[in-house]
């Protein structure tokens, strides 16, 4: 009897093991089915979704890290290219641009002061009854650059907050004195101080566009 028992284990482990290696050879075959099958009938198999999911995961992996074939450079390199490059882009867009009269060189001109006044000139400040009176001096192609913007936003800032401004031509620039009545605008100007006075308002980039269309020009000597 014993004898019996165990060539009966004998012959039925191999059988088991072919079974077995059967099974995992038609799996692929059976999952390929059902994936089809699944397809045909708007079923989404999880095997698919796993491997939709995966590939998602990846391209949204190369995409924080800079791999992204969608992607392009938006800022342009330099900051008085990139204004000429908007200026430029408002022309095409309006039908109404007379060609005849785009003077993008004046606004160019006009970026070369600005880069002048506010990273070469020499601003000395000191406070005066209701603001502050700064003098403002350069050098070489500095001194008409500040001669021309500095008296120019001086009338600007006279139509702000109550503000009274006033531009004194200098040998080597210009005096600037601004001031108010109200001891909370005094305190203001004081704070914003020569560069802050320099940015204040929103009317530079009107005039740059008025500029680039031949409306509005600094004299440059």
């Amino acid at each position: 009897m014993r004898k019996l028992v165990i060539a009966a284990i004998m012959l039925a482990v191999p059988l088991a093991v072919f079974a077995l290696y059967a099974a995992r050879a038609h799996m692929p075959s059976m999952m390929t089915a059902q994936m089809e099958a699944g397809a045909r009938n708007n079923i989404p198999h999880p095997l698919a979704q796993n491997m939709r999911s995966g590939m998602r995961h990846e391209m949204q992996d190369h995409s924080r890290h800079g791999f992204s074939s969608t992607q392009a450079p938006a800022m342009p390199g330099q900051n008085a290219f990139g204004a000429i490059q908007e200026i430029v882009g408002l022309l095409e867009a309006d039908p109404e641009t007379d060609w005849s009269k785009v003077d993008l060189e004046a606004l160019r001109q006009h970026l070369i002061d600005m880069n002048d006044v506010i990273l070469k000139a020499v601003a000395t400040e000191s406070p005066v009854k209701g603001g502050i009176e700064a003098t403002i001096t350069g050098t070489g192609r500095t001194v008409g650059a500040i001669q021309r913007m500095v008296p120019a936003h001086a009338n600007e800032l006279n139509k702000m907050n109550g503000w009274s401004a006033n531009a004194e031509a200098l040998p080597d620039g210009v005096r600037l004195t601004v001031t108010a009545a109200n001891p909370a605008q005094a305190t203001r100007i004081r704070g914003l101080g020569f560069i802050g006075l320099m940015v204040s308002g929103a009317h530079h980039q009107p005039h740059h566009l008025a500029m680039a269309k031949g409306e509005f020009v600094h004299a440059h000597n």
